[in-house]
């Protein structure tokens, strides 16, 4: 069950008159329409959370205003959301009278508690996985491997992310002979079935 915060009791107390009936009804309605629904104070007024925001009450000088955080998609059979702005402040009442009943405004919380509720027990989307782009195979390695078949058929194997290593490795040699040298060093690993990092990898899993 929900529970009743000593602040939201303290901030109805401090309100004038003519809106503190009008506060006890919105929080009879809140509590009503979403028994499990909790009480905090944010930005300075009392805030109705389950599954998140539910909506909020506030008092000013001449009227009481509540607001549901997911208005925007809630039905209003009755005619209350007057206003559907991202303030949250949907309506405002002057006087008791003004205010609908308490089980009017309790279906109104069930609902908005509904949507917080549907929100949160969404299976939330699956990524996608980030595709990794393989750069042109330089010819000297691709000549190397067609003269080792285990290393070109291990090469083929090995992932997106392994095989961009391989071949960054290899082009980003400024000189000649740095670019053999590490091509006949990639086919002696590959004909092993190792990737490029292969060191740092079998550290990492000691």
């Amino acid at each position: 069950m929900g529970k009743k915060n000593p602040e939201v009791d303290r901030y109805i107390a401090s309100a004038d008159e003519f809106a503190q009936p009008i506060l006890k009804r919105l929080r009879t309605a809140f509590h009503k329409g979403c028994p499990n629904i909790e009480e905090t104070i944010k930005w300075g007024i009392p805030t109705f959370e389950f599954h998140g925001i539910v909506g909020s009450i506030a008092a000013f000088k001449k009227h009481v205003s509540v607001g549901f955080w997911k208005s925007k998609e809630m039905k209003d059979s009755a005619k209350i959301l007057a206003r559907r702005a991202a303030s949250m402040c949907n309506a405002k009442f002057e006087s008791l009278k003004d205010v609908p009943k308490t089980e009017v405004l309790a279906a109104y919380v069930t609902q908005a508690a509904n949507l917080n509720e549907a929100a949160a027990n969404k299976p939330a989307k699956k990524k996608a996985p980030r595709k990794v782009a393989v750069p042109r195979m330089p010819a000297i390695l691709k000549t190397a491997l067609s003269k080792a078949k285990k290393a070109e058929s291990h090469f083929k194997k090995l992932s997106p992310g392994d095989k961009r290593d391989y071949i960054e490795w290899i082009v980003e040699a400024k000189r000649d002979e740095t670019k053999e040298r590490r091509v006949a060093q990639a086919v002696d690993w590959l004909k092993e079935g190792k990737s490029r990092n292969w060191k740092y990898q079998s550290k990492s899993k000691r």
